[in-house]
């Protein structure tokens, strides 16, 4: 029978430090590779080059005030703030969990503090600008991004080797 793997459970750790019971959401930043339209003599019509990867975005929501989170806001290193999410994905079908685990390396950019009212649930938003991206799925790297590095590794592939070879030798 086939049923989907859905989201279980999830904690995130910011720098090392533990938010379980208070990260309500985690974005996942989506991936897009920059393309560009070409069409030379002869062609039929245009097909789309590939240009690198285009800017990826993260983002997370804990559930009320996070001091510590908002002491982070505007470091200066494009990969000053390092989070680690961790979710149990399983199917409704006697299979066993899987975990899933993304890494991220970026800096707040934007935190938005929500509507504060007496008695009513608070969030806080943060938004997550990256430059480093890695995914693992119950222990095997996925994919992994290094923007500063020149990293672009897809099923154990670098597709970014053999050009990173070309221009730092």
């Amino acid at each position: 029978m086939g049923l989907p793997r859905k989201l279980k459970n999830l904690n995130t750790f910011v720098d090392g430090e533990s938010y379980i019971g208070v990260i309500t959401e985690f974005e996942e930043p989506k991936l897009a590779i920059a393309t560009e339209e070409w069409r030379g003599g002869g062609m039929l019509g245009p097909v789309m080059l590939d240009m690198g990867l285009e800017a990826q975005e993260a983002g997370i929501t804990m559930g009320g005030h996070e001091a510590a989170l908002i002491r982070k806001f505007g470091t200066t290193r494009v990969d000053g703030v390092r989070l680690r999410l961790v979710g149990a994905y399983q199917a409704d079908n006697g299979s066993a969990a899987q975990a899933v685990e993304v890494y991220i390396g970026g800096r707040f950019t934007e935190i938005d503090p929500g509507k504060s009212k007496a008695g009513d649930s608070t969030e806080q938003k943060f938004k997550v600008p990256l430059a480093y991206y890695r995914r693992v799925v119950d222990g095997r790297t996925e994919i992994e991004i290094d923007m500063l590095r020149g990293i672009f590794i897809v099923d154990g592939v670098d597709r970014y080797a053999e050009i990173m070879a070309i221009i730092s030798s």
